[in-house]
């Protein structure tokens, strides 16, 4: 076990803290969420305060049963977690009824940040494959993402919601709408880990003192079969990497998570049995201004997570949700 209050912590843009490490809960489709909720269960008991949900991962229930007893038992109080969740695609229009749905289910009482999940109200079926796609489905509105974001400030100002968060968003829709928010965004969920760094991002955000917190931190070599392509590179099997780790006695996911915490972004790694040594990382001996300098060479571009599902009739491919040219593809309102 750790001690939780050795584990540094970063500041969001209100002055709060918030721990430099969280707890993912996504078991992708290879995890029950009875399992998630052992991790979640055993994670609490080593230290681990931070702990990102969200509504489609479909365990809330289930760890909400987690927290209950953590609470009842006197394992930690509420003001001790940091619980994170996100609104779900198909809920874009009905915040607050997603919002009381999730804090019932995690049984928490208000949520320290809720995220917009996807920046499109694209819904689709629960573990369809890459090839799926609704017709309902609509690019990015900057007026429609607004709403939403309204709504969740909305509980923030009812005391259910402390922080707001967006994810999976691009420099050109955040410069879209960060001028319209009246509480402005605390953090930033996107995929960030040695191989896709996404530096332009990761400096923009910083710069608007938005937090960045990078999901899929070891390169998610458990994803989603339907989201594994076999030109993607394996981020803990770099040669660079290997041997950082074996200077530092452990294994490739701790290195990447050292190197996330040193560089500003906040890993949420998710593991059925390593969450110990994950945590540790936190805490351990750190990574040194060469080993971070190698690390930054490993930029390969290597997008795991291209979002097939949420495009819209019309599109071309992946890369239109993601505005690599420096527009927002397809907006009727920008």
């Amino acid at each position: 076990m750790i001690d939780s209050r050795t584990i540094p912590t970063f500041r969001l843009n209100g002055g709060a803290p918030i721990p430099c490490i969280g707890m993912g809960t996504f078991g992708s489709d290879r995890v029950s969420p009875e399992e998630v909720a052992g991790a979640v269960a055993g994670g609490i008991r080593a230290g681990w305060r931070l702990f990102d949900c969200a509504a489609c991962y479909g365990n809330e229930d289930k760890i909400g049963q987690v927290f209950k007893a953590a609470f009842d038992e006197g394992v930690v109080k509420r003001r001790d977690l940091f619980i994170m969740s996100k609104v779900w695609n198909d809920m874009h229009r009905d915040v607050e009824k997603a919002a009381m749905k999730t804090i019932k289910d995690l049984q928490c009482d208000y949520l320290d940040m809720l995220f917009i999940h996807w920046p499109f109200p694209n819904y689709h079926a629960p573990f369809c494959d890459v090839d799926s796609r609704n017709p309902d489905s609509k690019p990015f509105s900057v007026n429609e993402f607004v709403d939403t974001y309204r709504q969740i400030e909305s509980l923030v100002h009812l005391g259910l919601v402390r922080h707001i968060g967006i994810s999976n968003m691009t420099i050109p829709k955040l410069e879209a709408v960060l001028g319209k928010l009246r509480v402005p965004p605390a953090a930033c969920e996107s995929e960030l880990h040695p191989c896709f760094q996404q530096q332009e991002l990761f400096d923009y955000l910083n710069a608007k003192g938005i937090l960045p917190i990078g999901y899929m931190p070891l390169g998610s070599p458990r994803r989603p079969e339907r989201d594994i392509l076999p030109e993607d590179i394996a981020d803990m099997e770099q040669p660079e990497l290997v041997e950082i780790a074996k200077a530092h006695n452990c294994h490739p996911a701790i290195i990447c998570l050292k190197w996330a915490i040193q560089r500003g972004q906040l890993p949420i790694p998710f593991s059925v049995h390593n969450y110990e040594a994950n945590l540790a990382a936190a805490v351990s001996e750190p990574l040194t201004d060469a080993e971070m300098a190698t690390i930054a060479t490993l930029e390969r571009g290597n997008r795991l997570v291209k979002g097939q599902v949420f495009l819209w009739p019309g599109a071309n491919d992946w890369h239109d949700l993601w505005d690599e040219d420096g527009r927002i593809v397809d907006c009727t309102d920008c």
